[in-house]
């Protein structure tokens, strides 16, 4: 059994990235934790007449515990920081909180995202930012044995269905994941997130509605880091290997 925790910044952001590895880990008897680091206050509403952030964010959880549900979710951590302005928040705070559930939990994997986000978003740099520097941290305080894995998640295909364009990626992907026994378990978590209903839309067209064809075989990981070492990941070329976590 492993221990596979995820750190994002918000809700939904576990089912865009990783849903179908988090719920194949659950498969497999492992225990996952997210780290959710905002609840989504500036998000979209979607059909919902929601009239303040501070309602906002209080339905966003709810569809995150819904989603954590479906994909097997053990253990849901809300920070609970200001959605959109992680660049303002005291850094050394946020890496001393994630590094202090690192050392209590301990898991095996940690995974965030990528220096660039996947989207460009500050949240989602600056959440990657300082996952990097709590596991790098933590190890001072863990046994060689209990140093985690640490990943970072790419979306490659997040633009195929929608006009706009993301950064260009900051790391090569090493690896990727089998997920297709467990593409309803994703689409169902994103349509859990109703309330962001565009932006689910954008990336999935059709999972809103129940049509999960459009949900891909694979996500996409890079490993940086293991056994207490950092890792310069290398373009593997045209043929990804298959790993699991």
């Amino acid at each position: 059994m492993k221990k596979v925790m995820v750190v994002f910044p918000h809700p939904d952001d576990e089912s865009f990235a990783c849903g179908g590895t988090l719920a194949k880990c659950k498969d497999a008897g492992h225990e996952t934790c997210y780290l959710c680091i905002t609840s989504g206050c500036k998000g979209r509403s979607g059909p919902f007449d929601i009239d303040c952030r501070k309602k906002l964010a209080k339905h966003r959880e709810l569809e995150l515990k819904t989603a954590a549900e479906v994909l097997g979710i053990s253990r849901l951590d809300l920070f609970r920081y200001p959605d959109g302005s992680l660049q303002n928040a005291d850094l050394d705070e946020l890496v001393g909180k994630i590094r202090e559930a690192i050392e209590e939990w301990k898991p095996h994997v940690v995974v965030t995202f990528p220096p660039d986000g996947v989207t460009g978003h500050p949240d989602h740099i600056v959440t990657c930012e300082a996952t990097t520097r709590a596991v790098e941290q933590a190890e001072a305080s863990l046994t060689p044995a209990e140093y985690p894995d640490l990943y970072y998640v790419s979306i490659p295909h997040y633009y195929d269905h929608c006009p706009d364009h993301g950064p260009k990626p900051a790391v090569p992907i090493t690896g990727k994941v089998d997920i297709s026994g467990y593409r309803k378990q994703k689409g169902e978590a994103l349509k859990a997130h109703l309330s962001q209903e565009y932006s689910v839309n954008r990336a999935y067209p059709g999972v809103i509605d129940g049509d999960f064809g459009v949900i891909g075989c694979y996500e996409y990981f890079t490993l940086v880091r293991s056994a207490g070492k950092a890792i310069e990941p290398v373009s593997v070329g045209g043929s990804i290997p298959v790993i699991e976590l």
